[in-house]
């Protein structure tokens, strides 16, 4: 029986199968082999980068760079923050010191302006001459600690008249003063820091030309201010 040929007429010789081995580890020493120079395309390193995109450090570099922008600009918002929460504190305490001051002054005013009629009492004993011996020390002494406190007395003869601290009443004309001035106290005044407690009652003087100043003589034919007129001698 005569062996049967496969249809191979008109084909060539068949072309040997080559297989080549690619692991980079040895299956048999289990170390990493060399890159084999038979290789037909470029190693997959190369395809890899080239296909890839961007490697692994740019990006982490990207983010560092992104998360640093991002405190960056939180940590100016945060100083800006901090920097007005200053200012309102600064200006908080500077408020409540002042106000502070306020009230306390008012507190010593309130008690200074209860103890002013004593002190017109001790005014007018010492006027008498009754302020004398112990009475006079203690009188000394309260006078002294209210001064030391802020408490001021005003209103004395000679001053300039001041309606905001002055209360006239009594009201005279001199040639002898040049302006409002007084020239009577009958009730002194005081005040604690600014503020007036009480004001002084006064007599006042006001200016008034003398009956005896001289007049101007008469210029150019305008007749003499007193209204007389020379009459010419008669023969």
């Amino acid at each position: 029986m005569t062996p049967r040929h496969e249809d191979t007429e008109g084909r060539g010789p068949e072309e040997p199968v080559v297989v080549r081995d690619r692991r980079r580890v040895d299956p048999q020493a289990g170390e990493a082999r060399p890159p084999s120079p038979e290789s037909d395309g470029p190693a997959e390193e190369e395809l890899a980068g080239k296909h890839a995109g961007p490697s692994l450090g740019d990006s982490i570099i990207g983010e560092a760079v992104s998360v640093s922008s991002d405190v960056e600009k939180q940590l100016a918002e945060r100083t800006t923050d901090l920097q007005r929460l200053q200012a309102e504190y600064a200006n908080y305490r500077k408020r409540v010191d002042r106000d502070r001051e306020a009230v306390v002054l008012r507190a010593k005013a309130s008690v200074v302006d209860e103890l002013l009629p004593l002190l017109d009492d001790l005014e007018r004993a010492e006027q008498h001459g009754d302020l004398t011996g112990a009475f006079k020390s203690v009188g000394d002494k309260l006078v002294s600690g209210l001064q030391r406190a802020g408490l001021e007395s005003f209103g004395a003869e000679g001053e300039p008249f001041d309606p905001s601290v002055h209360e006239a009443v009594q009201h005279d004309t001199s040639p002898e003063v040049t302006g409002p001035t007084v020239t009577v106290v009958m009730r002194r005044g005081y005040r604690f820091g600014d503020r007036v407690l009480r004001a002084a009652l006064v007599g006042v003087t006001d200016h008034e030309p003398g009956a005896g100043a001289p007049v101007d003589p008469p210029v150019g034919g305008e007749l003499p201010l007193d209204g007389s007129i020379d009459e010419p001698d008669q023969q």
